[in-house]
């Protein structure tokens, strides 16, 4: 049997625009025959959208359109998206992602943080309730924090390392035969690309490496 082609996703739990991804993504399985890799990319609020200090009028019109415009993608698929509450820390959402995937738990998990997150159900900071969501889902709540003091903080570092190494520096962002395409709006191009792998030459130039 022929390997499945592999598309790569980094995604972050305080997103919105990972968040209205979702569907689109994963329907690329079904219509596609891709094999999704999720990982977590956890965005660095500061280093992305720098101090609060130094934004300016500009940058505050910027953000208000942002989430105006990811509302109007998820009223589309019928989904509450209410503005996040505060600046957070994603750590423990991710490293409850990974430990879900090793469990067999991932898609539970991933529709569940959303969902909780984006109606302010749900603080992603907070480890024990990420515990909560763990063991809602059927996981150990215990196994998951042993992660969280072990293994996991080096685990998600290295996957950081690793996306930034191929270029990514946000989210949802997507990796396919080495090309990375970045945003929701890139879905369609992706889909191409994966009909049509050969394309890849003619759309990078110079820049495409064999």
């Amino acid at each position: 049997m022929l390997e499945k082609p592999k598309v790569r996703i980094y995604t972050d739990y305080k997103s919105p625009y990972a968040y209205v991804a979702n569907k689109r993504l994963f329907e690329l399985e079904d219509t596609l025959g891709v094999a999704l890799e999720w990982l977590p990319y956890t965005l660095r609020i500061p280093e992305f959208m720098g101090t609060v200090e130094e934004r300016t009028p500009h940058f505050w019109r910027k953000v208000r359109y942002s989430y105006m415009d990811a509302r109007r993608f998820a009223n589309a698929q019928g989904l509450t998206m209410k503005g996040p509450r505060r600046i957070y820390d994603a750590f423990y959402s991710s490293a409850g992602m990974l430990f879900a995937q090793r469990h067999g738990l991932f898609r539970p998990y991933h529709d569940m943080v959303f969902r909780k997150f984006w109606n302010h159900e749900l603080e992603i900071d907070e480890l024990s309730e990420i515990a909560s969501v763990i063991a809602a889902i059927g996981g150990s709540a215990e196994a998951f924090e042993a992660y969280v003091r072990g293994p996991a903080r080096a685990e998600h570092n290295r996957i950081i390392d690793e996306a930034e190494a191929l270029g990514v520096f946000g989210v949802p962002s997507m990796v396919f035969n080495g090309e990375l395409f970045w945003g929701g709006d890139r879905i369609d191009m992706l889909i191409e690309r994966i009909k049509q792998p050969e394309t890849i030459a003619a759309a990078l130039g110079s820049r495409h490496r064999t």
